[in-house]
């Protein structure tokens, strides 16, 4: 049966009509949805409001660069078997005691639709997308020590991002609805900043995204200040009851307030320090 759910986006989550679209595309289809974007841009937010939004459990498969796709289906504990055997345990008898379910087979397993989140897929090795294209599409797997095959109960709706730090085999992609999340423009990230304070004063959003916004597109940044690193730093400007005055004041001639919310590497850094100082010196 098709799944009558629409995803909205939540009082939490501040979705465009694109994304909206997006997700309820791939919920139709029945297919993977993969978001890309900057880090910090929300997208394993996405997945949990979409969860929140449709009355879902949320499973979660956070991707490292040592994860093998294998995990995400089971794993066979072949050392407990043998360590069990040679003590006489009788659980050596059923190979089933030494299979630990993976997060796809959980979600198969459900008796309800859930959200599947696949975190950061690119951060794994380039093999391991492919390595995952079977279960994804045909949504069933074979145990080999067990001889049992695994399919899903219910289809979960499988969300999975990245970061692009790797590219993702075509075979892959052509089995995803995509969509790529951009960063927002100044009058969204006020409504995220809304969002997430408040009441906030809008002098003081309204100055601090306009200097988040001219720090991002300095040239030569290496690493451009992301939507949770802006609500960081906008959250230390309240604590410090910043004027808003004092954001204009500085915007060329210091460093960014509070600018370690902001600005990550010492390159960055470095690069306000020298802006700076030739703003002064040309000022006088």
């Amino acid at each position: 049966m098709q799944f009558q759910g629409q995803f909205r986006g939540t009082d939490d989550y501040i979705a465009d009509k694109d994304l909206m679209v997006a997700v309820n595309a791939a919920i139709r289809l029945e297919r993977p949805l993969l978001v890309k974007g900057e880090p910090g841009t929300g997208k394993t937010e996405l997945a949990r409001q979409v969860a929140k939004s449709l009355g879902l459990e949320m499973i979660e498969w956070n991707i490292k660069s040592t994860t093998k796709a294998q995990q995400g289906l089971y794993e066979y504990d072949a050392v407990s078997r043998l360590r069990d055997s040679q003590l006489g345990d009788q659980r050596v008898n059923d190979v089933g005691n030494y299979i630990r379910r993976g997060k796809l087979w959980q979600a198969f397993a459900a008796d309800r639709k859930v959200v599947l989140l696949i975190d950061e897929i690119d951060k794994a090795d380039i093999e391991f997308p492919n390595d995952l294209l079977q279960e994804l599409d045909r949504m069933e797997f074979h145990v080999y020590e067990t001889g049992e095959t695994v399919a899903a109960k219910v289809r979960p709706i499988v969300i999975i991002t990245s970061n692009n730090e790797k590219e993702l085999p075509d075979a892959f992609l052509r089995r995803c609805f995509f969509h790529y999340i951009r960063f927002p423009e100044a009058e969204t990230l006020a409504q995220i900043v809304e969002v997430h304070y408040p009441g906030i004063k809008q002098a003081l959003v309204r100055s601090a995204l306009s200097r988040f916004y001219e720090i991002r597109e300095t040239p030569g940044l290496k690493k451009r200040p992301s939507t949770s690193e802006a609500l960081d730093w906008i959250r230390l400007l309240v604590a410090d009851d910043i004027d808003p005055a004092d954001l204009r004041a500085d915007a060329s001639h210091a460093l960014p307030k509070l600018h370690g919310a902001l600005l990550k590497n010492e390159q960055d850094v470095h690069l306000f320090e020298r802006l700076a100082f030739m703003a002064r010196r040309e000022g006088r």
